[in-house]
Formats: C-alpha cells, structure tokens, sequence
C-alpha cells in the first residue's frame, strides 16, 4: 500500500475513533468507510453495536477479529454482538447465536485472564443460560473466584450477583456493601447497591444511597440513567424519570454510559406506564 494511502487511512480512523468516543457513531462508521482495515472494522462493528444493529456489528467484529485473532478485548466484543442477536432472535436461530456468545467469551477469557470485563459477562452468560447451552452455576462461580484473585471488588461484586441469584438476599447485599467499602469513591459501586435496594423495595434506603452517588458526581449521566431505570422498572414518581432522562438524553456521553437509544426506550416506556 502506498505511503498516501496508509496516512489517509490512518487519518480516516483517528477521525472515526474521535466520533466513537463521542457517541456519534453514524459520523464513526462513515469515517472509516469502506475499509478492511482491523482497527477500522472494530470502530464500525462497534458503533453498530451502540446503534442496535446487532448483525451488521457481528458480521465487522468478526471480520475484525479474523485480522486480529490474539485480541481478547475484541473478541469479547464479538460475544456481545452475538449475545445480543440471540436475545433478540427468533427461537429457532437464538440458541446458534448464544453458542457463538458463549465460545467468544471464553476465547476472550483464554487470550487475557484478566480481562474483567469478559470474566464478568461470561459469568453472567454461565448464569443466565440453561445447561444444554453451557450454562451451570458452578462455572459462574468459579468465573467469580478469578475475579475476586484479580480485583477484590470487582470479585465483591460477582459473589453478590451469584448470591442473588440464589436469592441469597443477605449475602448479595453484604458483597455490595464490601465491594463500596473497598471502592469507597467509585460510583458505579454506590449505584449498583442502590438498585438493589431498590428490587428489595427498600425505596429509602436506595434513595439515600442515590444522595450519597450524588455526592461523588452530582451530574454524572451513569447517575441519571441508573435512578430514572429503577424510578421506570418500579412504576414511581414517573415525572421525574421523564426529567432525568430528558436530561440523559442532553447530556455529553461516552461509549461506557447507556446508549442514546437506550434511553430514548426508557423514556418511550416512561410516558405509556
């Protein structure tokens, strides 16, 4: 390839990458165009992914990931393409998609052990998926004891959800508070004890640790979305949901925070309940 083409090239995807890490992924996909570069096929398989098209996002992550076969981060990418296409396939098509999910994960798993993010969507792949398909309860807890050797609260965390997958109430929340007390200023950690309390219908409690996630980040759109999703599941004070989110949708997002159409739904779902 001439000198030109690889700098015009190189130039076209630090644009598309900009647009990503900005949310606006049709600018992203449009930036890298019609490349077969790896790195420009992962940028437009993922911003396919953010903008709900779980097949073209598959089809350009696997693509990108036959280029780039040792790359744990993108093949975790790929099982979330696939995850997402069996949740929203027919019946008949849905389990071949959760298999392709699943063998993803773990090749995500094999390639980088502490891969975090990978280790805990597979755990939650062994949880939620019947046995016929890999599912077991003892795989996802041996997937929580390598987190936990790897970050103690990420570990916290994934003990929790194991508890409360066996409607352990106690032990689930006695994890989350742990996985706060360790991480005392993230917020992520403070959210997710919120919601629980939350499902458990200990709505005072939740809102006072909502307050205390204010304290951390005041505006953070993590916080808005995470408090109009429980004010929504729960059917109360739907007006203020409705402001949070409207907010949300106003908001400068990242490719971490829930997606613009993610929100759009939830708001979509807060003015029919």
């Amino acid at each position: 390839m001439a000198a030109g083409s690889i700098t015009a090239q190189t130039a076209a995807i630090a644009s598309a990458q900009n647009f990503y890490q900005r949310t606006e992924y049709e600018k992203a996909i449009q930036a890298v165009g019609a490349s077969q570069d790896a790195a420009a096929l992962a940028l437009a398989g993922k911003s396919y992914f953010h903008l709900g098209d779980f097949k073209k996002a598959s089809e350009l992550l696997g693509k990108a990931a036959e280029k780039m076969p040792g790359n744990s981060s993108l093949m975790h990418w790929l099982g979330k393409a696939y995850g997402r296409r069996a949740e929203t396939s027919s019946f008949l098509t849905a389990p071949r998609w959760a298999g392709r999910c699943r063998d993803a994960f773990e090749k995500a798993v094999e390639l980088d052990g502490k891969n975090l993010e990978a280790l805990s969507d597979l755990m939650e792949y062994y949880l939620e998926a019947p046995g016929f398909l890999g599912g077991g309860f003892d795989k996802a807890a041996a997937i929580a004891a390598r987190m936990r050797a790897i970050h103690a609260a990420e570990g916290e965390s994934a003990q929790a959800r194991l508890a409360e997958k066996k409607k352990d109430w106690p032990a689930s929340e006695k994890h989350l508070r742990k996985a706060l007390e360790l991480e005392p200023g993230e917020l992520g950690r403070a959210l997710d004890l919120a919601k629980f309390l939350a499902r458990r219908e200990r709505w005072n409690e939740s809102e006072e640790m909502f307050a205390r996630a204010a304290k951390m980040a005041p505006e953070h759109p993590r916080l808005l979305f995470a408090r109009a999703e429980v004010l929504v599941e729960h059917k109360r004070n739907l007006g203020e949901a409705r402001r949070l989110l409207e907010k949300y949708l106003k908001s400068a997002l990242t490719p971490d925070d829930p997606s613009r159409r993610e929100a759009a739904e939830l708001l979509k779902k807060a003015k029919e309940s």
